[in-house]
This record gives structure tokens, sequence and C-alpha cells, in this order.
């Protein structure tokens, strides 16, 4: 009796110190939510409109059994197009629809999931908003478990909204479609979790998460490019390579979702046995100590060697891109075919001076479109700079608002005209053609890339609250640009996009005004941003 006694008390007291080390939860849990009102459903929407808008697309552009019978042609000896979107399970809409944006909903997915997380653990931490939630009644494991908690939330609706706008064409592979989204999104999550774990800085955190993003689509694009049945083992070691072999309306492979529920299941036990092993604020990957002072004597020194390692990323990024891309031009004029629909598609894109310029052009404004997500991140390395309270330390010297911001701005306009002539060394390479109209192309996107970043920085210098919103407007131009011209939408619409005001190069005729009228309006943004930033206040925490 007495042993049964004892037992009884132990496995109440350790159910009570689980209960304790989440206590808070669902207050924290309501808190990132509210915090994350605006990020969360504009990245969402995007990826649901990408994914909804798709089948519209497919019918228009193959709407007959013969032209989706030489697409799926078309895939099995193209290896080049199959690493960029994978191959082809079947050939009813649904099918198509899964192939055409699958892998780049998944991906999408696993980004919004681990900008989240890092979000809600170790920027909290570097901020020291942690260390007092801590203070009070919260459990040690409670922040993470409401990070994961948002993410789930996050990836859960946009499962509902696939299923939901899927459902006509099958429940059954809607369904495996919505939940294999949400499950690598999920998977990315339970990463991003870990990498908070083992790294003192968000920074660090986001970027070797999303090298492992990265590092997935490679193993994916290497299998499929192998493959035209998605057997690789290369494929098999990416969860992008995981949703693409549940095949969604192709005798969907259910098992398949056991293998993304072990993973999140996996590394969530991970990221809570090592949350439990350290204190707030402390990491398990050391610190590097940085370079004598004498080498870091100017805000520019210091802005390059915070945001270095991101440029490179960004820079090798755009250059595989552009080869890929630029690879599959000479194959675009065979994919289409006598395929009306696809042509006019790809005319809106890029442009009407024939179907490989215009493709050509089509690609350049993706990556331009992309790239300004890269000046918005980069841009906003100022707020973070602020709300962590580094920045008052820098200030306090011989240093001023606007040398300190300008090293910042610095990389960020240089940066992304960097990435973009990167891009284009990509594209000749690629393609095996001249550089000079490809250059041409790619820097031309510049403007309308700078003037995204403006916005950030004219909301950044009205409020540190409002500089969140600039993600907002990044995803609604890159909305546009992706969607607008598969929908046909009105050209009001697309003229909200500033790329929308571009030349197409190459092949269009090169037309200055509205290239000049977006330097100037980034002129006058900036330095209102700037101006702004000067006369307030600074925020921490």
């Amino acid at each position: 009796m007495a042993r049964t006694a004892r037992t009884a008390r132990t496995a109440r007291t350790g159910r009570t110190g689980r209960t304790r080390q989440l206590a808070g939860t669902g207050t924290l849990l309501r808190f990132a939510l509210r915090r994350d009102r605006v990020m969360i459903p504009v990245w969402i929407a995007v990826n649901a409109l990408m994914v909804l808008t798709m089948p519209n697309t497919i019918t228009s552009m193959y709407g007959t059994s013969a032209e989706r019978a030489d697409l799926i042609h078309q895939m099995d000896t193209n290896a080049s197009l199959r690493a960029l979107i994978g191959p082809v399970f079947g050939d009813s809409i649904g099918a198509l629809t899964v192939w055409r944006v699958g892998v780049y909903a998944a991906a999408l997915a696993g980004v919004t999931a681990l900008l989240v997380v890092v979000r809600h653990t170790r920027d909290e931490e570097e901020s020291g908003r942690q260390e007092l939630v801590a203070s009070g009644m919260v459990g040690r494991r409670a922040s993470l478990t409401a990070a994961l908690l948002t993410a789930g939330v996050a990836n859960g609706v946009l499962a509902l909204l696939i299923v939901a706008g899927l459902a006509g064409q099958g429940i059954a592979g809607a369904l495996a479609f919505g939940l294999g989204v949400a499950g690598v999104g999920m998977v990315f999550a339970t990463m991003a979790a870990i990498m908070a774990q083992l790294t003192e800085s968000a920074r660090l955190a986001r970027g070797l998460t999303a090298a492992v993003l990265g590092a997935a689509f490679v193993l994916r694009a290497a299998g499929d490019s192998a493959s035209t049945d998605g057997s690789s083992i290369l494929t098999w070691l990416s969860p992008l390579g995981w949703l693409e072999n549940l095949r969604p309306y192709a005798n969907e492979r259910w098992w398949v979702l056991l293998l993304l529920a072990a993973a999140v299941a996996i590394q969530a036990a991970v990221a809570y046995e090592l949350t439990g092993r350290r204190d707030v604020g402390m990491s398990f990957l050391p610190t590097r100590p940085g370079p004598p002072s004498g080498r870091l004597a100017t805000a520019g020194a210091l802005a390059w060697r915070l945001q270095r390692g991101t440029v490179l990323g960004w820079s090798i990024g755009f250059f595989l891109a552009g080869v890929v891309y630029g690879g599959l031009t000479d194959g675009v004029v065979d994919l289409l075919g006598d395929n009306e629909s696809a042509r006019q598609i790809i005319e809106r894109m890029g442009g009407q001076s024939g179907v490989t310029d215009a493709f050509l052009a089509s690609m350049v404004s993706m990556l331009g479109l992309i790239a300004a997500l890269y000046i918005v991140a980069s841009v906003l390395r100022l707020h973070g700079e602020e709300t962590s309270g580094r920045a008052e330390p820098i200030l306090a010297n011989a240093v001023g608002r606007l040398r300190w911001a300008g090293g910042h701005l610095l990389i960020a306009y240089a940066g992304s005209a960097l990435i973009m002539l990167i891009a284009a060394l990509g594209f000749a390479v690629g393609y095996g053609q001249d550089l000079g109209p490809l250059l041409a192309a790619c820097l031309l996107q510049l403007p309308a890339i700078w003037l995204i970043g403006s916005l950030a920085v004219l909301l950044h210098g009205l409020s540190p609250r409002l500089a969140p919103s600039a993600w907002a407007v990044a995803g609604a131009v890159l909305l546009i640009g992706w969607v607008g011209p598969a929908l046909d939408a009105p050209q009001i619409v697309l003229d909200l996009s500033p790329f929308g005001h571009l030349p197409k190069l190459p092949g269009a005729t090169m037309n200055w005004p509205p290239v000049l009228i977006l330097l100037t309006l980034t002129a006058l943004l900036t330095t209102a941003g700037l101006a702004s930033l000067r006369h307030r206040d600074l925020t921490s925490g």
C-alpha cells in the first residue's frame, strides 16, 4: 500500500511539473496571434491564392486531354523542368495543380512557419522581453509551445483553405494536398525551434533554417531531374519530396503523412529537450568574438558585418535561380507548343516581344519580386537593432542617427543591386547568350525593388510598430505579380505594383519616364523616413 501511494504521488508530481512548465501557454498564444494579426494573414493569403487560382489557369492553358498528354510528355523528357517544378503524376486538373504549385506552396509555408517560430522564441530572448515574461507565472516551455501552436494555427488555416478551395477537384486529393503542405510547414517550424535553441542570434536561427529549406529544395530538384517518378533517394531525403510522393489526385499515398508527422514529433521533442537544458538568453553554439574594433570603425562597416552572411546567401540563391531559369529558356517554345492560352499568360508577364524574350522577362520579373523580400528584410535590420536595444550604445557615441541608418540602407540598396547583377550572370551562364541584354533586364528591376525598400524605411521612420507592415506591402506586390497575369487581372490592379510600370526587357523598347518616376519616389520616401527617424524617440524592448 505504501509503495502504491508513493507511486501515485510521484505520478501526480510529474504531471504537476509538466503542467507548470506549460503554464501561461494560452495567454502567450493569444498574444502571439495578436502580434501577428497582419503578417500571418498576408502570408496565408499569398499562399492560398497562389494555389486556389491555379485550377482555372491550368484549365485555360491545358483544357484538352491532348494538351495535357503533350505536357506530361514534355515533363518526362525535360530534366530541367522537373528540377524546377517536379514530375507530373496525373493528367487531371487537380493533379496538374499540385504539380505546378505544390513545391512552392510547401516552401512558402515553411518560410512562414520559420519566421513565426523564431519571432516568438529567439527574437523575444534577444530583445530581453522573454526574461521579463519568464519572471511571471509562465512555464519554462510555454513560450516555445505558444510559438509552435501559432505556426500550427497558420498552417492549419492554410490547409483548410486549400481543402475547401480544391474540394471541387476531388475531396481526397484536396485533403492530402492540404495536409501535406501544412505538414511540411510544421517540419520547418520545429526545425526553426531547434535552431532557436542552438543559436544566440535570431538572425542566425532564421538563416540556418532557411539554409535547411534551401538544401531540401536542392535535394528534391536533383532527385527529380534524375527520375521521372520521384523515386530517387535524393527526393526522399527532402520534406518537399515527401509532399511530391504523397501524390495528391494520383492514387494518394497516405502513409507518407506518417513521415511528416514523425519528423515534426522528433524535432519538437529535441527542441523541448534543448530548451529545458539552457538558461534564458543562452545558446548551445558559442558566439564567436567579433573582429578588432578598428575594422568596425564606421556605421557602414558594422552594418556590413551584420548583413554580409545574408547578402552572400541571397547571392548564391539568385545565381543558381538564374542558371536554372536560363537553362529552361531554349525549351520553352517546345513546352508551350501551340498552346495559345499559355503563350498569352507568358506574354502578359513578359511582354509581346516573342515567347523566348517574354519568358526571360517574366523570370527576371519573378526574381525582382523575390528581391523585394530581401530589401525589406535588410531595411528592417534597423527595426531589430532598435527594438533590441543594440542601437542605443552605438548612438551614445559620436554616431548620428542618419549615419547609423545610412550604413544599413547602403547594404540594403547596394545588396539588392548585387543580387540582381549576380542573377544576370546566372541567366547568362544558363542561357549561353550575351550578358548585356540580360544584365539590363535584371538591373531595370531595381527602381521597383528600391521603392518597396523606401516604403519600409518610411514605415520604420514613422514608428517601430508600423515597420512589420512592410512585409504586408511586399506580400501584396508578390501576390499581384504572381497571380495577376494568370488571372488576367485588370490593368488597374496590375498597376498597383511598381513592377507593373517597368519595361519588359529583354525585347521591349526602353521607356525612361516610369523608371525616373520610381526613382524619384524612392528618394522622397527614403528622405521622409530618415527625417521621421531623426526626430522621434527611439524604442527598445
